[in-house]
Parts: C-alpha cells; structure tokens; sequence
C-alpha cells in the first residue's frame, strides 16, 4: 500500500531523502475507506519514516475532500492540539481541520516552528491541498537541526548569546481578526474569549504578559529559548519564529524589527537574521502542492513556510500534540 517513491524536488541531507514520498502501489485498487484503515494498520512504518526525514508527504490517495483529511488525521491516532496563542487566523473547517494561513496571496510566511513563540506548541502538523494553486503556494520545509549547524559555523558567538538569552517576542493584536495579515489574528480568537479577564488567565498560563491598549493588547513573551534539544533524535535544532518574526510580523499595528529582541532585551543584528533567512532558504525543499496531497510535519525536526500564489488555493491544516 504505501511505496516510497522519488521526485527530483527532494534533496538527500545526511544520507536521507528528504521529505519521504509515500504513494499508492499501482498494483492495489484502493478507495478511501480502504486507505483510511491501512493508516490506522501501519501507522508504526509512517512514523518511522517520520522519524527517520522529518516530513512524510502521502501522495495519490484518494482523499478528496475536508472532511476525508479529518479522518486521515484521526487515523493517526494524534491528540489534537488547542490553537491557542497562535498568530495566524485561522477558520475551523471540520473537526479538527482548519484553514492555513489566511492572509493575502501576495504575502510570503517567512520560516518557522509552529507556534515556537509560546512554550506550549504542537508536535506534528498535518497539511492538506484541497484546491492547487494555479501558480506558486508552496510550503518550502527545511530541516531544523540542519539550520542551527550551518548558523554554528558561521555565527557561532551570536548562536552562543542566543543559546544564552533566548529570544523575546512581542506582538500588538486587535480585537477581531485581521485577514489582511499574516499575524492578524485577534485576541478574541488568540485566547478562545471575549472576556480579558480570562485572557489574562490564559496568558498566565503561557507565561505571557499582556499590556492592554484602547484598541487592542500588547502581549509580551519571553525570554523564551531559541535553541531545542531533539531529545528524540539526540541534536540541537533551530527552535524558533526569529527570521518569521523580524522580517514579516508587518501590518499595520505592529513593526517587525521591534517584535522580535535578545532575551536581555538588545536588539538582533539585521544582517545576521537575513543571513539566516538564506540559509533557510538554500537549504529548502519545495514541492508543488498536488490536489488530495497529505504533508506530516515533525514540528520538532523541520520548519516551514509559505510561498506567495496565484488563487485559487485551499490547503487545510490540523495541529496534533
């Protein structure tokens, strides 16, 4: 049922194929029930080449719709993560299944962790297409650890006072969501309440201050590591929204030279995080989204991102912990 298969986007890193390709024998008849339940059957084989690459994308199954992503997903047997804190907004489609990113077309979002502002993040992230672009769209992945060497090499005193200090994310948020950007997402819907009380409840629990404003709150996070041990897979990773934060958390409420500090609160050098950002993206992987494609995302090994596109496009997302 599930072959490993090549395309010519992938890259080998350590030895690796990188991400795993997994389609459909031809030599099987397979409808959807039937794929849904192999997941279940041998979901060890699937997570083992999670572990082993980082990213599996399952392509040329018959999974034609929301609601037959949600049950792959469930397939899985994953607990679902609360997206709460998150900056992106975000619609619930069905079950556990949401919306990407839905800020404008035109807009790339830079690499990251998910939700690595917060303490609390997902482990594995499940992408779905829906709808393929008509042109661009893709979610280039990267491999985390990968990043921190090459960063190591070349910048290792900065790496060492980020090791040391961490990072420090500030973000000013609306009250409703904001689909006009990137990181527009409300504090109504950031914190899953209308009521501040609560939100400061929350907050606390994240171990996030919030400053409140006329029109909105400010919410302060940090210092907050940088640098994560893969404990897993026994390496240090590049654990962190810094590059994603500095050069596009950009809308008109918050500046992104100011949303992202040192730990101790000095400012980051500019020309090392755009360094950074082309070690990001010489070292990604690309691959033109296909309708009825699956991308499980270790969201410890691996970063992602978007590219910009030409509509229509729909790509679904559920977050796992």
């Amino acid at each position: 049922m599930f072959k490993e298969t090549r395309i010519p986007a992938q890259k080998i890193v350590g030895g690796i194929l990188f991400p795993t390709i997994v389609s459909p024998d031809p030599a099987i008849q397979i409808d959807f029930r039937r794929f849904v339940d192999e997941v279940r059957d041998h979901r060890p084989r699937l997570e083992n080449l999670l572990l082993s690459s980082g990213a599996v994308l399952l392509r040329g199954f018959p999974v034609k719709t929301a609601a037959n992503f949600n049950a792959a997903v469930e397939a899985f047997g994953y607990e679902e993560f609360p997206y709460v804190g998150g900056a992106a907004p975000r619609t619930n489609v069905v079950g556990r299944v949401f919306t990407a990113n839905e800020s404008p077309p035109d807009q790339k979002i830079p690499f990251h962790h998910e939700m690595a502002q917060v303490p609390e993040y997902p482990s594995k992230l499940f992408f779905y297409c829906e709808v393929e672009p008509r042109t661009g769209g893709e979610t280039p992945i990267v491999l985390s650890h990968y990043v921190y060497e090459r960063m190591n090499e070349k910048h290792p005193e900065f790496v060492e006072k980020l090791e040391k200090h961490g990072l420090i994310y500030t973000r000013v948020l609306g009250t409703g969501d904001d689909p006009s950007s990137p990181i527009g997402r409300g504090w109504h819907s950031t914190f899953l309440t209308k009521d501040k009380n609560t939100a400061e409840e929350r907050a606390a629990r994240l171990g996030m201050k919030l400053e409140w404003m006329e029109d909105g709150v400010k919410t302060i996070m940090g210092p907050i590591p940088a640098v994560k041990s893969d404990v897993t897979r026994g390496r240090k990773i590049w654990f962190n929204s810094m590059v994603a934060a500095y050069t596009g958390w950009k809308d008109t409420r918050n500046d992104p030279v100011k949303a992202v500090t040192f730990g101790d609160g000095t400012p980051l050098p500019a020309d090392i995080i755009y360094d950074c950002l082309g070690i990001l993206e010489d070292e990604s992987v690309a691959i033109p989204w296909k309708q009825g494609d699956i991308l499980l995302v270790d969201n410890l090994a691996v970063l992602h991102s978007r590219r910009s596109f030409e509509p229509p496009r729909r790509i679904l997302a559920s977050l796992c912990k």
